[in-house]
């Protein structure tokens, strides 16, 4: 008799869930990215190191994403999506760490409340030849081996209210992170605004970002980022042409202590000269600011990258990039991996699917 109850309990509850499916729309994706990788001076002993990497084209991730019909053109939409590191399977960060929100969408756009990208993060990104690849693209932020930090974007906002709509060939966007604060709403809060227009084959974005820090005792002052990109992009038929440029600014709260300051600008051409196979060049460079003489190294790397569509879910790529500095300073490729000589190599493999 138990058995047959649990039996019966467990196709109530199937029924309920796939019930629940058919009115709200739900599904399941994600995309799995995988590589082997070489780079050079990888260590302070200037060896080089070979590895599997997660996430060589694009960052490994998991999520359900749906919405369900309110009728008159209005939808609840809702998002849950996490980071996962492939050659582990553990965990990249917080289990839904990438997006976790929930909101409405209509003829007045799309609102969410929640964690998600910033507008700043979703406009930028059709400007950027390598789509923030991991390997390899300084569009989010420059190389880790910058001694004044990686002068970036914020990627993404806690605690968020996100807004972005459309009219004719404009698109718009805007974010605000509240900084939950009691010592004020200004302490720890973070804006975002963001705006492209495309006519024919030509798109242009412009963005800011403002990120508060919290106030510094016993000063009344707090640290201040302030960020803005534009950007410019051609795309006709096989042949996408893109450049954009971030200027970075952060302005310390304490007495004394100099602004952190850097423009990063970048460019690359794509053309698909098959059906199967994309070709991509792309250049980055940091002119780093406001230090004294010799001390700026003003990275540049240089990235190729060949890919091949075995089908519309599963890609094969072959990357390589070649990173240098000036003034006898390190760089590094990466975004999150510190290099160890005044120049670095590396070259990538790896294959991805979507599903």
């Amino acid at each position: 008799m138990k058995k047959t109850a649990m039996s019966l309990a467990a196709v109530a509850a199937l029924g309920a869930a796939f019930g629940a499916q058919a009115q709200s729309n739900v599904s399941v994706y994600g995309l799995l990215d995988a590589g082997i990788d070489n780079t050079s001076n990888a260590s302070a002993g200037k060896g080089s190191m070979s590895r599997v990497t997660s996430g060589g084209m694009n960052t490994s991730r998991w999520g359900i994403r749906g919405n369900e019909d309110l009728g008159n053109g209005l939808k609840a939409v809702f998002q849950l999506e996490g980071g996962i590191l492939l050659d582990t399977g553990a965990a990249d960060g917080a289990l839904f760490k990438r997006q976790a929100n929930v909101g409405l969408e209509g003829g007045f756009g799309r609102v969410v409340v929640g964690r998600s990208f910033t507008s700043v993060y979703d406009f930028v990104l059709p400007f950027d030849p390598m789509g923030y690849a991991p390997s390899y693209s300084w569009a989010t932020s420059a190389n880790a081996t910058t001694a004044q930090g990686k002068l970036g974007m914020t990627t993404a906002f806690d605690n968020m209210i996100k807004y972005s709509g459309e009219a004719g060939g404009f698109k718009f966007g805007a974010s605000y992170g509240f900084g939950e604060q009691a010592s004020g709403a200004a302490d720890g809060a973070r804006f975002a605004l963001a705006s492209s227009y495309s006519f024919g084959p030509v798109s242009l974005m412009a963005t800011y970002e403002k990120a508060n820090g919290n106030t510094v005792a016993p000063l009344t002052e707090r640290d201040k980022t302030t960020v803005y990109h534009l950007g410019a992009m051609y795309s006709n038929g096989p042949l996408k042409v893109q450049a954009a440029m971030r200027d970075y600014k952060m302005d310390p709260a304490k007495l004394g202590v100099a602004d952190i300051k850097g423009s990063t600008y970048w460019g690359g051409v794509s053309y698909q000269s098959a059906p199967a196979v994309t070709l991509t060049g792309a250049v980055y460079y940091l002119n780093v600011k406001n230090v004294a003489s010799n001390a700026d190294a003003d990275p540049i790397m240089y990235v190729a990258r060949v890919k091949y569509a075995l089908s519309k879910r599963t890609d094969l790529y072959v990357a390589a990039a070649y990173a240098k500095a000036k003034h006898d300073l390190l760089v590094g490729l990466s975004r999150d991996d510190a290099g160890f000589g005044t120049t670095q190599r590396g070259v990538i493999a790896g294959i991805q699917h979507r599903f």
